[in-house]
């Protein structure tokens, strides 16, 4: 009977040890996923700016004249759209710049360029515009053609944009220019009305 009752006691111990152990394991397994689910959250709460600035053009560089235009469009919404601050600003400005054909870079120098477009966002916002849409073409719609012995690239851009409640589209040409890298950068852009197309 005692030796019975001996062996209760060691089962009934055994039991608890491995209650125990199970709890903590279910425990620390809750703990583990509520932490996961918090650095996801943390993740998913990323701005829209830190997001786009989290882009290293150095090593992950747009590879078509559409990519690099498209990254540039959301570039500019997160400039225009968003309530940057003044270092947001610079560090958007400076990211498109990554984008930039060094003849664009050299009629922009950054002391100038900076300045100017911190200017030009707080006109958009006093004027109550934002940018509703961007749309890009296909790809088989970007005109591409060789001049001067470089490659150039040529595509339509349509924005639209709402100011004070009212809507209205406005197309932009970008023309891009192929580096020394292989890489596309942008040239300039303008807008379609303001340009006389050469004929076919």
């Amino acid at each position: 009977m005692v030796q019975n009752g001996g062996t209760m006691k060691k089962s009934t111990i055994r039991v608890t040890i491995v209650s125990l152990v199970l709890i903590l394991g279910v425990v620390g397994y809750y703990t583990y996923l509520s932490q996961r689910s918090r650095k996801a959250s943390a993740d998913a709460t990323l701005t829209k700016v830190q997001s786009i600035l989290s882009r290293d053009l150095k090593k992950d560089y747009p590879p078509s004249p559409k990519e690099v235009v498209k990254y540039f469009t959301e570039l500019q919404k997160c400039l225009y759209n968003e309530e940057c601050t003044a270092e947001e600003i610079q560090q958007l400005g400076m990211q498109a710049r990554g984008l930039y054909d060094a003849e664009l870079l050299e009629i922009n120098p950054v002391d100038d360029y900076i300045p100017r477009l911190k200017g030009e966002v707080d006109s958009f916002h006093e004027e109550e515009k934002r940018i509703i849409s961007i749309s890009l073409p296909a790809s088989l719609s970007v005109d591409r053609f060789e001049e001067d012995g470089f490659e150039f690239a040529r595509l339509y851009c349509r924005y639209k944009v709402n100011e004070k409640g009212d809507s209205s589209e406005m197309q932009i040409i970008y023309l891009l220019r192929r580096d020394d890298k292989k890489l596309w950068k942008i040239y300039g852009w303008e807008r379609a009305d303001n340009v006389e197309m050469p004929e076919e």
